[in-house]
């Protein structure tokens, strides 16, 4: 049950049907001294989130980020986190030199971070020692939403809709022109990556995305997986499933296969394997290597996983799934891109 329950923190996002939002219109305002004055009604934003509209007003100065989904819009829009939670205890702590201590985002931290727990059970403690005047959050903070209102003006987003929440926030911290500019980089990259990876795709252009929890249970990966898939498709790539396969379970996000399942897949020119390692705590350098290491093992040591042609011909390619589930906006489509290209195309150069 903990595994299940690990995995969902990350990878389920991507589905909303157990999801019921409130739809009360919520207002706040800031009382806490350590953010800036209001000093105008007209300064103030009405901003539509999971749980309704929040008022936020001025420009907030001390913004909490629970989770990397919520750390990387902010980090987009330029803005620096006082207090941060992340998906998994990669770091006990405060976060005073987050570039080792969390994970892609942290070299682009330039403050030092309130730890303030995990982004599904946050600390009511550490968030009033933060004294922020803006929370942002994602439904799995929603439980929490109340006392988390209390605190300070708070967001509830949908985790994988990054484009639409990365609009919302730069609502709230005015900062609207700079999300459709980052959105329009983000765009331009895509376009011109699909333009690098049009040789590899016109030869090897049918791929099979997997990803695996602490080397434990395969799934497979469909195209309702958010970014980790989609980005794939939007490079000219083909998703392989098991042959018939159909319709209703292509529709859920990821289906769990076993390794005698294979064999179906071996059409695949290439397989993408995203590796989930919530046991390894390393962050920092040693981050990636502890979430792919069990999975790799566990790969190189299958003989049905050896006998598939993609493994024969050298074509599997193993990326923490942390890159593309955690962090599906502008910044990690970066991230997710320069993986992708580091792997396939270097070996094409290589060929």
């Amino acid at each position: 049950m903990r595994r299940y329950r690990t995995i969902q923190l990350l990878l389920v996002a991507i589905t909303t049907s157990f999801m019921i939002f409130a739809c009360n219109r919520v207002n706040h305002t800031s009382t806490d001294s350590a953010s800036e004055p209001v000093t105008a009604a007209d300064d103030c934003r009405m901003v539509q989130h999971q749980m309704g509209e929040t008022e936020v007003c001025g420009r907030p100065q001390r913004i909490v980020a629970l989770s990397p989904f919520m750390l990387e819009l902010l980090l987009a829009l330029d803005v620096q986190p006082i207090a941060y939670a992340d998906v998994g205890a990669f770091h006990q702590g405060d976060y005073d030199n987050p570039s080792e201590q969390i994970p892609y985002l942290g070299d682009r931290i330039t403050t030092q971070p309130i730890n303030v727990g995990l982004h599904h059970s946050p600390s009511a403690e550490k968030l009033l020692e933060a004294k922020p005047d803006l929370i942002v959050a994602t439904e799995f903070s929603k439980s929490h939403y109340e006392t988390l209102s209390n605190i300070a003006p708070t967001l509830i987003f949908q985790a994988q809709e990054a484009e639409t929440n990365l609009r919302a926030i730069a609502q709230a911290v005015d900062q609207a022109d700079r999300a459709e500019q980052r959105l329009n980089q983000k765009e331009q990259l895509i376009t011109a990556s699909r333009q690098e990876f049009a040789p590899i795709v016109a030869s090897y252009p049918e791929i099979t995305l997997l990803s695996s929890f602490e080397a434990q249970q395969l799934n497979l990966n469909t195209h309702y997986t958010s970014m980790c898939s989609a980005l794939v498709k939007e490079l000219g790539f083909q998703l392989v499933y098991p042959a018939g396969m159909d319709e209703a379970a292509l529709s859920k996000p990821t289906i769990p296969i076993s390794m005698e399942t294979l064999p179906q897949l071996n059409d695949a020119d290439s397989i993408l394997l995203l590796g989930v390692n919530f046991e390894s705590n390393q962050s920092g350098q040693n981050f990636r290597e502890g979430q792919l290491r069990q999975v790799q093992q566990k790969w190189e040591k299958s003989a049905i996983a050896q006998s598939l042609t993609a493994s024969k011909n050298e074509r599997v390619y193993f990326v923490p799934a942390y890159i593309c589930y955690g962090l599906p906006g502008p910044i990690g489509t970066e991230l997710y891109l320069e993986e992708l290209k580091e792997q396939l195309l270097s070996q094409e150069e290589d060929e």
